[in-house]
């Protein structure tokens, strides 16, 4: 079956929080370990391609998160504890996907959005109607997974595609009025949708890993349900716990 011609991907995060989110994701992924100096900031902002001012940027957004310490005439350097960075802090905290090699910033574009009637699996925690939100993730820009989305309509019933944000969890904060604050996945093995996008290598109906969520907010509510079929040639999961 031929795929889908992928749109193109929604408008991106500040270019300073980009780069914030991915030395998180690389620091996290420990291609930055607690007391490694980072590079001059001129030679990783020509490595990043940002001005060096937008890196400064970064890089002050993760000395307040806790990741990193600057030292008086010597250098940027991973703290200590930078694995226990405070939790909703990091706008992909709960993006579990990495390159095989570790970090890769997140990124979306979306196929479907759609109001529709809430399937009866989800209907003890939705109203009549949900959302149903469809993308390919990227990481660094490769294709990397499907993502199926759904959430609740009753408080938000005139919702567009244009109001969503590369970032669904930031998105529910700053328009919606929660913080997603803990998620339950389930792993086995799935097979490709129907709706694939081009660019993601596994054809429809072909088996790949799956991860099916429940994402609740800091009162227990349940707020999200989510699948997702990642490459397993591209990416991996990954849960580091603390």
């Amino acid at each position: 079956m031929k795929k889908n011609t992928p749109p193109m991907p929604q408008t991106s995060l500040p270019v300073y929080i980009q780069i914030t989110e991915l030395l998180t994701r690389e620091i996290t992924a420990g291609l930055y370990a607690a007391g490694d100096r980072l590079p001059p900031e001129a030679e990783l902002a020509t490595k990043l391609g940002v001005a060096v001012g937008t890196l400064r940027k970064a890089l002050l957004e993760l000395e307040l998160r806790g990741m990193l310490e600057r030292r008086q005439g010597s250098g940027t350097y991973v703290r200590q504890n930078s694995s226990t960075a405070p939790q909703g802090k990091s706008v992909y905290e709960f993006f579990k996907l990495e390159l095989l090699n570790g970090g890769g910033l997140p990124g979306a574009i979306i196929t479907s959005f759609d109001k529709i009637d809430t399937p009866e699996a989800f209907q003890t925690s939705f109203s009549k109607k949900c959302y149903r939100v469809r993308r390919l993730r990227l990481l660094s820009g490769m294709p990397s997974a499907l993502e199926e989305i759904y959430f609740d309509a009753e408080q938000h019933p005139k919702l567009k595609q244009e109001d969503l944000g590369v970032a669904l969890y930031l998105f529910y904060k700053e328009s919606l009025g929660f913080w997603i604050a803990s998620a339950e996945d389930r792993i086995g093995q799935g097979f490709v949708p129907d709706w694939t996008l081009g660019g993601f290598a596994p054809q429809v109906g072909d088996a790949c890993p799956r991860v099916e969520r429940i994402s609740r907010d800091s009162d227990g509510t349940i707020r999200e349900y989510s699948v997702t079929w990642f490459d397993a040639d591209v990416c991996r999961y990954v849960n580091r716990l603390k």
